[in-house]
C-alpha cells in the first residue's frame, strides 16, 4: 500500500528547491537520511542548499532546471535514474506568482505562470511516473495552494494553475494506487517565502507600492516554510490526499465547503475593500 514510513536512503527529487518550501522540504528529508536531487532555475541557490544538506551529513546532487521547458525536465528525470537508479519521492514544487485582476493581466504573464506552475507539474509527472510504475512504488507530492481550493480576488492567474494542479492530483491518485504509488496535493496558506518578491504584480496604474506592501505582509504574517515541510513528510508517511497547511488555509477551505454563498459574500467584501 502507498505510504513511505522510513525515508533513510530514499531518493527524493524536489523542484524549486533553491528557496522557500522546496529548500525547507529538502532539509527536512535530509535530516531523515534521504538522498536528495534538487532542481531549480537558479544554480547559485541550488549550490547553497546543497551545502546546507551536506552539512547535515546527507547526500545531495543538483540539476539546474527550468521546469517550464519539457526537455529540461526530461533530462532531469534521466539524470536521476542514471545517477540514482530510482526515484522514491517526487516533489513538484517549483512555482511563481502573478498578482492582479484578470482584466489587467497580459497574456505574457499567463503564459509565464502556467508554464511553470502547471506545465512544470505535468512534465514532472509525465517523465517520472513511468519509473515509479516500473518499480511499483513511490510517492508524488504536488505543491498547490489554498488558492487551488478557494480562489480570491486578484489571484485569478495563480488560482487557475493551482486549481488545475489540485485536479491533476485528485485524478492521478486513484489511477496509480494499484502500482503502490501515493499522491499528495499540499495546499499551503500564507507562507513566508520569496514567491511574491520574485513574482509579478499588475495594477492599472503600475504602482509598485502594492507589491511592496504584499511582500511585507508575507514577511510579517506568513508562516515559516518549515511548517509546510513538516506537513509534507507526515503526508507521505500517511499517504494523505489533500493537505491544507496553516490556519488560514483550513479556514478558507472549510468556509467554502460549508457555504458557497457565505464564501461569495466574503470574497465580494474583500474585492470592494482590499483589492
Amino acid at each position: 500500500m502507498p505510504g513511505i514510513k522510513d525515508f533513510k536512503n530514499k531518493v527524493v527529487v524536489i523542484t524549486g528547491a533553491g528557496s522557500g518550501i522546496g529548500r525547507a522540504t529538502a532539509l527536512a528529508f535530509a535530516k531523515e537520511g534521504a538522498v536528495l536531487v534538487i532542481a531549480d532555475k537558479d544554480e547559485q541557490r541550488l549550490k547553497t542548499v546543497q551545502g546546507e544538506i551536506q552539512s547535515l551529513g546527507a547526500k545531495a546532487l543538483i540539476k539546474p532546471t527550468d521546469v517550464s521547458d519539457k526537455e529540461q525536465v526530461r533530462q532531469l528525470s534521466e539524470f536521476v535514474i542514471r545517477e540514482m537508479g530510482r526515484v522514491d519521492i517526487l516533489h513538484n514544487n517549483a512555482g511563481v506568482s502573478v498578482g492582479g485582476r484578470i482584466e489587467d493581466t497580459p497574456l505574457e504573464d499567463w503564459e509565464w505562470l502556467l508554464g511553470i506552475n502547471l506545465w512544470g507539474v505535468i512534465y514532472g509527472v509525465h517523465y517520472f511516473l513511468p519509473s515509479m510504475i516500473k518499480q511499483r512504488s513511490g510517492h508524488i507530492v504536488n505543491t498547490s495552494s489554498v488558492l487551488g481550493l478557494a480562489a480570491t480576488p486578484a489571484t485569478g492567474t495563480y488560482s487557475t494553475a493551482k486549481f488545475a494542479v489540485t485536479g491533476l492530483g485528485e485524478a492521478l491518485r486513484p489511477e496509480v494506487r494499484k502500482y503502490g504509488i501515493g499522491v499528495t496535493t499540499v495546499c499551503p496558506g500564507l507562507i513566508n517565502t520569496r514567491i511574491v518578491a520574485d513574482g509579478r504584480m499588475k495594477t492599472k496604474d503600475g504602482n509598485r507600492s502594492n507589491k511592496e506592501n504584499v511582500v511585507a505582509y508575507f514577511k510579517n504574517h506568513g508562516k515559516p516554510p518549515e511548517l509546510v515541510a513538516k506537513a509534507i513528510l507526515n503526508a507521505v508517511r500517511k499517504d494523505r490526499a489533500v493537505v491544507p497547511v496553516g490556519g488560514d488555509a483550513w479556514t478558507y477551505w472549510y468556509i467554502k465547503r460549508l457555504s458557497q454563498r457565505l464564501f461569495n459574500r466574503i470574497m465580494n467584501y474583500s474585492d470592494r475593500h482590499f483589492v
